[in-house]
């Protein structure tokens, strides 16, 4: 599934804010002819790119003067990716960033992990099995479980790359709550990740890793 052109445009307009800096919260955006022509577009997937960003509170259209950064916008916030990973990039998209970043985090952890960091670890895969056999809802624990192996690498721009990987784990809950193999491979893979974590063997926790994204993949149909 690919991306709108308006979307991948409100994400082009998006960079121009957060990364290249080129405009700052109170700052007027270039006029509909001029930004156009910049970017390659029609005006009409212009417009549809603003009502996106005008609808998650980025931008406003001020009658009469033209379009606005919204003057009190929290810029850090919006660089944490948050902004830019909402629910229109695909599940695909994010298990596939999975797969790159947590096998090596997986790796990291096993290796520089305290041993409370350990226990933490090893304490939240205890819990998320007991949610899904009360089938509870796992997302918060399942969250936490991730995100205690991410704080363990010690890396702390790792750490900033959460919260696209909890895009990833939610879809993956929401969409695996009538799958029962994708949640007893859930356990099974959790069982594998931790076990390799407690025998500090870095190489099997990244497989292991790698093994349960691989697995919630297909069972979810997003290969």
């Amino acid at each position: 599934m690919q991306k709108r052109l308006s979307d991948s445009v409100a994400d082009d307009l998006m960079s121009m804010i957060t990364i290249e800096k080129r405009f700052v919260p109170g700052d007027k955006l270039p006029n509909e002819n001029e930004l156009s022509e910049e970017l390659n577009i029609s005006r009409t997937t212009l417009r549809e790119a603003i009502r996106i960003l005008v609808t998650n509170g980025i931008l406003e259209i001020r009658r009469g003067k033209g379009t606005y950064i919204i003057d009190d916008l929290d810029i850090k916030s919006l660089e944490s990716l948050s902004f830019l990973t909402d629910a229109k990039i695909n599940a695909k998209d994010l298990y596939e960033m999975r797969l790159i970043f947590e096998p090596e985090a997986a790796y990291y952890a096993t290796t520089r992990a305290s041993d409370a960091e350990l226990k933490r670890i090893l304490d939240y895969g205890k819990q998320i099995e007991e949610k899904i056999k009360r089938y509870e809802d796992r997302t918060d624990v399942e969250q936490k479980f991730h995100k205690s192996i991410v704080k363990a690498t010690h890396n702390e721009f790792m750490e900033k790359l959460m919260p696209v990987i909890y895009q990833a784990i939610d879809k993956g809950v929401i969409l695996s709550k009538k799958k029962e193999l994708a949640i007893k491979d859930t356990i099974n893979d959790h069982n594998m990740i931790m076990e390799f974590m407690l025998n500090r063997n870095p190489e099997g926790a990244r497989s292991a890793m790698r093994i349960h994204i691989l697995h919630a993949m297909r069972e979810l149909g997003i290969e």
